[in-house]
């Protein structure tokens, strides 16, 4: 049973699964309220799945600022609602997270046992999800990932493209810095950690690491792209919701599990710009 399956990573995880010849039961936000806790417990309950793969979440950084208690509402208690039901029938239960429960302060990567310490509402958020996991479950996965993109929905390296076409020349943060994820390389991770018990915290992104602004600028090479590019100052941009200048992931969990780390994110967007111009 995947949550949020209408969203960026929930899509391809349906697809690859079912490639795999799951029977996938695909709940998107219309399908399934997870705020509502009877409701959960009815639809987990009728379904009764091996294993939950919970991607619905409140995502956008900025507005949950103002919109607190929705974000916890949606990413915390709709997190709980999930766990109880899923430790109930005693399905496995992968959890999605994110690079935001760091708060960016350090000067090397962060590996799966550092402190967490949001910025954020929306990471503090995401924090109290992974809490009702690991306080009520026990067969779990909490993956935290960062910089996603795919085809479905909104991400920057569609923005990019999109501003390329509209603009002669863009500003990208230059101070921020962080590891894309390609949800389809993400996809085949969490398939890889499902089906084992190796339980625990695990960071997933693609190897490699980059400033927004070096990312900007690989994406306009590999799209032979001639936009004029300037690298700028965060506080050249000021947002509602402060992010972390550094939230580069280490992937200890996945090498002392003895897990394949995933492809260089270089190689993962050009997969990605190649299935964009082909669909």
């Amino acid at each position: 049973m995947v949550t949020g399956a209408n969203g960026q990573l929930g899509t391809d995880l349906v697809l690859y699964l079912e490639s795999l010849d799951y029977q996938v039961f695909a709940l998107g936000k219309s399908d399934l309220d997870i705020t509502n806790e009877k409701e959960v417990y009815e639809k987990v309950i009728l379904i009764k799945p091996d294993i939950i793969i919970h991607c619905a979440a409140y995502t956008n950084v900025d507005k949950a600022e103002s919109e607190r208690d929705l974000a916890f509402l949606i990413n915390g208690i709709g997190t709980r609602n999930i766990v109880l039901a899923s430790k109930s029938i005693k399905a496995k239960l992968v959890y999605i997270s994110t690079d935001y429960v760091f708060d960016g302060s350090s000067t090397t990567s962060y590996h799966e046992f550092s402190p967490v310490s949001p910025l954020n509402i929306y990471g503090y958020s995401k924090l109290a999800g992974e809490n009702f996991v690991r306080d009520f479950h026990s067969r779990f996965f909490i993956v935290r990932t960062s910089w996603v993109f795919g085809v479905r929905g909104n991400n920057f390296v569609k923005t990019m493209l999109k501003l390329s076409k509209e603009k002669e020349h863009l500003s990208v943060v230059k101070d921020q810095v962080g590891c894309p994820t390609y949800t389809v390389d993400l996809s085949k991770c969490i398939v890889e950690l499902m089906e084992s018990e190796k339980y625990g915290i695990y960071h997933v992104s693609n190897t490699g690491y980059c400033s927004w602004y070096e990312f900007a600028k690989e994406i306009f090479y590999q799209s032979n792209n001639l936009i004029k590019l300037e690298a700028c100052l965060t506080e050249e941009f000021p947002r509602s919701a402060k992010r972390p200048k550094y939230s580069v992931m280490d992937h200890m969990g996945l090498r002392i599990n003895n897990f394949n780390e995933m492809p260089h994110w270089k190689d993962a967007l050009s997969r990605f710009l190649l299935q964009i111009s082909n669909s």
